[in-house]
C-alpha cells in the first residue's frame, strides 16, 4: 500500500510527538531515579576531580617547603583545590585575570554573601563587560601556601563556571614558573 506525501508527513509528525510524550511520562514517571542517578554521577565526577586536583598538589621527592608543583589537566588547564575562607574550592589558575574571581555559587558556599547592590565595579572578561561585588577574602590556601586578606570579586549568579585563582593572588607569590610542563607556585 502506498501512502501519499501528505500522510506520510502527518505520520512523521505524529511519530515524533508520541517520542515526545513518551520520554516526557518516562521523565515525570521516573523522575525521582533519574534525578538520583544524575545526581550520583554528578558526585562521582566531582570527587574524581577533586582527587585529580588533590594529586596534583602532592609534594614531589624534591619538595620545598611553600612550595605547590600542579601538572595540567586533560584539558591543558592548571587546576587546584583550593582553601578559601576554609573551605573547599576547585580553582582554575589565571594568570590572565586581574583578581580571584568568585563563582557567586562559590562564594555562597565559603560564606560570602553579597546583595545586588553589591555589584558595583564593572570588569573586562573573555566575554565582555560583567558586573562583580568587591570582597576581602581572609585566607586562600593551596597546599602549603596560604595567602590572608586577598582582594577579589564575585561574579553574579550563573556568569561565572569555575573561579578563578587571579594576579592578587599570584602576584603576592614570590615565584610563579612554568618549568618542564609544570607550574611551581613559591610563597
Amino acid at each position: 500500500m502506498r501512502l501519499s506525501s501528505g500522510v506520510r508527513v502527518a505520520l512523521g509528525e505524529a511519530g515524533k510527538w508520541l517520542a515526545v510524550s513518551a520520554v516526557g511520562i518516562v521523565t515525570f514517571v521516573w523522575f525521582d531515579e533519574l534525578k538520583a542517578g544524575f545526581s550520583q554521577a554528578l558526585d562521582h565526577n566531582v570527587a574524581s576531580r577533586l582527587q585529580q586536583a588533590a594529586k596534583q598538589q602532592e609534594p614531589d621527592d624534591n619538595h620545598n617547603p611553600g612550595q605547590v608543583t600542579l601538572e595540567p589537566g586533560e584539558d591543558g588547564h592548571f587546576t587546584a583545590t583550593a582553601l578559601i575562607n576554609g573551605h573547599p574550592v576547585s580553582v582554575l589558575i589565571d594568570t590572565g585575570a586581574s583578581i580571584v574571581a568568585l563563582s557567586h555559587e562559590d562564594a555562597e558556599r565559603v560564606g560570602v554573601r553579597v546583595s545586588p547592590g553589591d555589584f558595583t565595579k564593572r570588569v573586562q572578561t573573555a566575554n565582555g563587560i560583567a558586573k562583580v561585588a568587591p570582597i576581602l577574602l581572609e585566607s586562600i590556601k593551596i597546599g602549603e601556601i596560604t595567602l590572608y586578606n586577598i582582594e577579589a570579586a564575585v561574579s553574579e549568579p550563573g556568569r561565572l563556571g569555575t573561579t578563578l585563582l587571579g594576579m592578587t593572588f599570584i602576584g603576592r607569590l614570590s615565584r610563579a614558573e612554568m618549568r618542564g610542563g609544570v607550574l611551581i607556585l613559591q610563597k
